[in-house]
This record gives structure tokens, sequence and C-alpha cells, in this order.
């Protein structure tokens, strides 16, 4: 077998939930389901039988769901980044994931029910970045601090120097 590298992210108790939500709105699959065993030295708030770690995989990336109890919460330390075509894609992947108890964030950020941070980031704003035209990068970037869910064309607005 070759070498391969996942990202881990640390549930408490949901790992499967999590990964069937975003398997389920992002595409991707879930690709393999451990389960705690009756002789495992684990903690005892997780039962055998339940999950112990689920593998999944979004936009071709591997991932690993771990229920490994409420001592390590997930936090804005790592978040998951997905680059957005148009406002379209950006309001319904924003408006799925901050459903049912997620967290708008600043600057496009947010926390989806399970606690994990996302970004979503339009290509629009991948190339104001990159345009190396520091003015117009300058106004893009204080119009999208004020903002939560970004809105395109008022970043593109900033971005000309066109007034509000």
């Amino acid at each position: 077998m070759t070498s391969q590298v996942a990202t881990c992210l640390w549930f408490n108790g949901e790992a499967e939930e999590a990964a069937t939500f975003y398997t389920a709105l992002l595409g991707g699959s879930i690709d393999g389901v451990m389960r705690y065993q009756e002789d495992s030295q684990f903690p005892p708030f997780f039962k055998a039988g339940t999950v112990l770690l689920v593998e999944f995989t979004l936009f071709g990336q591997r991932f690993q769901g771990l229920n490994g109890g409420p001592q390590f919460p997930l936090s804005e330390a790592v978040s998951i980044s997905i680059t957005c075509a148009d406002q379209a894609e950006l309001d319904a992947r924003f408006d799925a994931l901050t459903a049912d108890g997620g967290v708008e964030r600043p600057c496009g950020w947010l926390k989806d029910r399970f606690g994990m941070s996302w970004q979503l980031v339009p290509q629009a704003m991948i190339a104001m970045q990159k345009s190396g035209d520091g003015a117009a990068i300058a106004r893009m970037t204080g119009a999208m601090m004020t903002m939560h869910k970004l809105d395109i064309a008022v970043l593109e607005a900033a971005f000309r120097g066109d007034a509000a």
C-alpha cells in the first residue's frame, strides 16, 4: 500500500452525521466506517458498536471524522475552504452550512452545526487578490471586512473604486 494523507477532524459523537451531511451537500463519498469494539480501551461514553471513525472524500480530498470525545472541540484553527464559482453557489453553500444551528462569522467564514469552520471564497475575489493592484485590493478587503456572507458584486464595486 502506498502512503496517503487525510485530514482528521475530531468530533464528540457526531462524525458519521457530519460526514453524511458534508458528502450530501458537497458531493463526495463515505468510504468506510469503523466502530468501537466491545473490548476497546476507550472512554466509557463510547459504547461498543458506536462509530469510532468515518472515512470520507470531498472534492477528491480524503477526510476522517473521529469520534474522540469532548476534550478537543473543533475550532477556527482548522477550516475547510471552498472556492465558489459565483454568487448563487456561494449563497447555496453558505445557507446550507449555517442552517440548523450554524453561525455566520466575519469575512465569509462560518461554523456549521457541528462546529466545523468553513471559508467560502468567490473565484472573483481570488482574481482580484492576484491583480497586484494594492489600492484596489485594499478597497475590496475593506468591504469584505464588513460582511459575513460575501457579496461578490459589492466586492467588485469596491475593487473598481465605485462609490457605495
